[in-house]
Formats: C-alpha cells, structure tokens, sequence
C-alpha cells in the first residue's frame, strides 16, 4: 500500500518523488576530517603583533559599555580589628578568672577596663572594627575590679574581727 505525498510544505527525505526544497541551505558534505579540531595540534598559538592587540581588552567588544566597577558578590570585607579592644577583652577575663585567688586577682581588670576605654576611643577616630569586644573588656574589668574590692573589704574585716577575739576563750587543755 503507498501513500499519496504529504501536502503543505513539508518534505520527507525518504519519499522518493521529492525535490530538494531550493530556498533551504545546502548541507556541507562531510571531509572526512573532524570539523571541530584544530589545524595542527603540535602548532603553538599564532603570534600576534603587539600593534595589532588593544590596549584595552573590553574596547574590542563592540555593543558593551566598559565595566563601571560594581562591586563583587557577597558582603564587603570587614574593617580592621582594633587590637587593644581584643587586649581588653582578654585582660578584663584573666581579672575576672583571678577572683578564684582570694578574690584578690579582680584588681587585674582595671588594666583591661582602662584598655577598654582607651581602645573605644581608638575605634570611634579610626573608623576599625572591635566596639564589642571593647565594651565587653569595660564591663568585665569593672565588674571583676568591684568584686575584687568588696572581698579585699571582708578580707580586712575578717582579719580584723580575727584579731579581736579573746584567746582565753579558746580550749587550751592539751592532749
């Protein structure tokens, strides 16, 4: 059984009766060699004049406008740390971890409050980075300096009140 041609323009490489379509591109006829390798493989790249490149890499791709600078992707870098805002933070800890020692280890967080003040007014004149850990180092050093004088203030107190007592009212029957 055949089928009578399709109509309406439409060509089926198959059918036998049909003529090339003369409005379509001819296809190329195959060479034998792979049309996408290069010349010479061995070949180096071809030398190009320095008169012939320009100065501008962007200027021969015509239709663009140059590059206007945007920024890159992601979060702009972050300004520098404040090292003496790190420095009270760290004193003002060592203060704080020194009230183990009779309480008396507290007074070290002054030097790291003082660092603290010191190195917010560094960060506010320079534009850096470190406000929190500068206000970290002023309140630790503060609050370890408070502690450190309210024990130095019962330990005087306590010797005090040691000194006081009658020793006759100890048990002095030895054994």
């Amino acid at each position: 059984m055949t089928y009578p041609p399709p109509s309406g323009g439409w060509q089926d490489p198959a059918w036998s009766g049909q003529q090339p379509d003369p409005t379509l591109p001819v296809p190329a006829q195959p060479t034998g060699k792979d049309p996408y390798a290069p010349a010479d493989p061995y070949a180096g790249a071809p030398v190009i004049p320095a008169q012939a490149v320009p100065a501008d890499p962007y200027a021969a791709a015509a239709g663009y406008p140059p590059p206007a600078g945007y920024p890159g992707y992601g979060y702009p870098p972050a300004p520098p740390q404040n090292g003496l805002a790190i420095a009270a933070m760290i004193v003002s800890i060592i203060g704080a971890l020194g009230l183990c020692g009779y309480g008396l280890g507290g007074y070290i967080g002054i030097v790291g409050a003082i660092l603290g003040h010191v190195s917010r007014k560094q960060i506010k004149e320079r534009g850096e980075g470190g406000a929190g850990f500068a206000t970290a180092g002023i309140i630790v050093g503060w609050i370890a300096t408070a502690i450190a004088v309210l024990a130095t203030i019962v330990l005087v107190v306590f010797f005090v009140w040691l000194a006081n007592q009658d020793p006759s009212s100890y048990d002095s029957t030895t054994y």
